[in-house]
């Protein structure tokens, strides 16, 4: 069972922060001035000693050995990246492919010792040497930021959760309650959503858009109570039977039976104004043009 649970956990996909571009520049630029102060500095398995060079020269041979290390680096996350669009990789993958990366460094840096400084010595001895210094200046910088980066992610996704659901409230705020006579709620929305109510006997039917189609609501209460209601929006009484979202309304019209409202919606909607609400429309409609 602890095999299927570690077999499991090493299949998963890696975090999308390990192959961000921006990480990966990081990642070689760190790990090269990682790699550089502290060979200099502690000069890890007596390396200075191995090489029977002064810290000037230590200093130079490190220097050259790193750019290598990081053209080898450069062309393994490049690789890494196209095959990663491609092919999702998970931890196993990840690990392995880490592990050549460190093997490959240790080897180039072995022949660039036998075929330019000229050293007599063991092959294998000094890919073994080269190895476990390749692997210490690299590990370490690589586990540091790692830890970063996944710390840095996660801080990203708590500010985008928290961002959210502060969206979320203030959106819910806004939301246009409707309550029914005996003072119920029973339907709320946003009231940019809100196209017109219509009275029809004890209820009131409230339009709406919802996914670009015209929905809508029965609500047992009187026009009269909700335009009382309303007015504190930009709703206004047009007719008896009407009260519509004049932020809706994207024409106005005069015909022979009086004044015609034009509702922006997906669909023909035509709301007729009465004379006993004609004026107020209109002033309605000249303080919302200045």
């Amino acid at each position: 069972m602890k095999k299927f649970w570690t077999m499991l956990i090493w299949e998963k996909k890696i975090p999308e922060f390990l192959i961000f571009r921006k990480n990966i520049v990081n990642r070689i630029l760190f790990t090269a001035a990682f790699a550089l102060v502290f060979i200099n500095i502690y000069a890890p398995f007596g390396v200075n000693t191995w090489y029977n060079v002064t810290k000037l020269e230590l200093f130079l041979y490190s220097s050259g050995l790193i750019l290598t290390g990081i053209l080898v680096m450069v062309i393994s996350r490049i690789l890494m990246f196209q095959i990663n669009k491609k092919h999702k990789l998970n931890y196993l993958q990840y690990g392995s492919w880490e592990l050549t990366e460190i093997v490959i460094m240790a080897f180039v840096y072995t022949l660039l010792k036998v075929f330019f400084l000229h050293e007599k010595s063991d092959i294998v001895d000094d890919f073994v040497v080269s190895l476990q210094i390749t692997a210490l200046v690299v590990i370490l910088p690589y586990i540091i930021l790692t830890l970063y980066f996944s710390w840095q992610d996660k801080s990203k996704k708590l500010e985008s959760l928290e961002q959210l659901k502060e969206d979320t409230n203030v959106k819910a705020s806004k939301l246009l309650p409707f309550y029914d006579e005996k003072e119920v709620m029973r339907f709320s929305m946003l009231p940019s959503d809100i196209l017109y109510l219509e009275a029809a006997d004890n209820y009131v039917t409230i339009y709406f858009l919802n996914k670009q189609k015209i929905s809508h609501y029965l609500l047992r209460n009187s026009l009269k109570n909700l335009g009382e209601y309303l007015s504190e929006y930009s709703f206004i009484r047009c007719h008896r039977s009407f009260i519509v979202n004049f932020e809706k309304v994207k024409l106005i019209r005069k015909e022979k039976d009086g004044l015609k409202l034009e509702i922006d919606a997906p669909t023909e909607l035509i709301i007729p104004v009465s004379k006993t609400y004609s004026q107020e429309v209109l002033n309605e409609f000249v303080k919302t043009g200045s």
